[in-house]
């Protein structure tokens, strides 16, 4: 969807769109995983962009994909957007030093984003191991049953 600043939705529109709702929207804003809610008077109506349709479908895929507390998607998504930054500052630099550094900023973020994703694995396989340990255990129970 190309939606732009000529063409700005209303909450009710974009939490249609993004599969939310418009509470789940205000209370992304207030947070801060999603940007806006300074930006506009009290009692005044938010516009959302592309961008920000974008965003909110970003969100609901990492927090359903992972099952990161809003915390640790709030870390995730900033260091997600840093990147995007440091991308713009990286096709605007010239000089290889100036490159090197955006390079070794942009690795940093990367290694956050990583480890909160490998944080999450590893508390996944826990609790596959757990699962397979029961099984095991209810397959021992339903064996000796048979005997």
């Amino acid at each position: 969807m190309s939606t732009t600043a000529e063409h700005s939705l209303r909450i009710g529109e974009v939490a249609e769109l993004t599969g939310t709702t418009p509470r789940t929207i205000r209370y992304y804003e207030e947070i801060g995983l999603l940007g806006g809610a300074e930006d506009r008077a009290q009692g005044k109506h938010r516009c959302y962009t592309g961008a920000d349709i974008e965003r909110i479908k970003e969100i609901v895929r990492l927090r359903d994909l992972l099952g990161l507390s809003l915390e640790q998607l709030s870390k995730l998504l900033d260091a997600e957007s840093a990147r995007a930054e440091l991308r713009r500052e990286y096709h605007q630099a010239d000089d290889p030093a100036t490159r090197r550094r955006i390079l070794e900023q942009s690795l940093g973020h990367i290694a956050t984003q990583l480890e909160l994703v490998r944080c999450r694995r590893r508390e996944l396989e826990q609790l596959e191991a757990e699962l397979v340990a029961k099984r095991e255990r209810v397959h021992e129970l339903v064996q000796a049953l048979d005997r």
